[in-house]
């Protein structure tokens, strides 16, 4: 994370696909980063939320925060920082 700011350095919307394409577009974004850098992810439903987190964490990043947008809908945001 850019620590003056507390922003994320990447963002990466994965709303509109399905796994395993989720964990896969955001393996890739973190395959371009540097270590210390954070990914901001925007994910929808059930799936995502359970295979992303879980599939970046195997691979040794750390998982930052992971928000609900909002209280009644299942759209998620996600803060990694590679490692």
């Amino acid at each position: 994370m850019n620590r003056k700011n507390l922003l994320p350095d990447y963002f990466l919307d994965i709303t509109q696909d399905l796994c395993p394409m989720t964990f896969v577009k955001a393996r890739l974004q973190i395959e371009k980063m540097n270590q210390g850098e954070v990914l901001q992810i925007r994910l929808l439903g059930d799936e995502p939320l359970k295979n992303v987190p879980d599939s970046l964490t195997e691979l040794g990043h750390l998982i930052v925060a992971l928000d609900r947008e909002r209280p009644d809908g299942d759209l998620y945001t996600l803060l990694v920082e590679k490692k």
